[in-house]
């Protein structure tokens, strides 16, 4: 077992993104051997790149206020809420409030090959 607080686990800059960074708290750091645990902190008027790709993914909103982007439809995002993400679907979040958008990211990490 290991246990730790977030902020022990240096934030990276997102290539590319002003205002966002990423952290994977819980990863090759802690011997994860199926998912990937990141939290992501988007600055006001900053938004994650709008992607696709083939896993689906989990996310809880910590803290501040957003959208959720997916396809052509916007849904509001706060503390608390929750979004699903199924593969391959195009998706972003935005930050529409005065404070850090704070999310927990939870994702699948690619079979291991020996």
């Amino acid at each position: 077992m290991k246990a730790f607080h977030y902020t022990e686990v240096p934030a990276q800059p997102v290539e590319g993104l002003e205002g966002v960074t990423i952290r994977w708290v819980m990863a090759e750091n802690v011997s994860a051997p199926h998912f990937a645990t990141r939290v992501i902190e988007v600055q006001p008027g900053a938004a994650t790149e709008q992607h696709r790709h083939d896993w689906e993914h989990e996310v809880f909103v910590l803290a501040g206020e957003g959208v959720a982007r997916h396809a052509n439809a916007e849904y509001p995002v706060r503390a608390g809420s929750c979004v699903y993400v199924a593969p391959n679907e195009v998706h972003n979040f935005a930050n529409t409030g005065d404070s850090v958008l704070r999310i927990i990211c939870i994702v699948p990490l690619p079979p291991k090959t020996d």
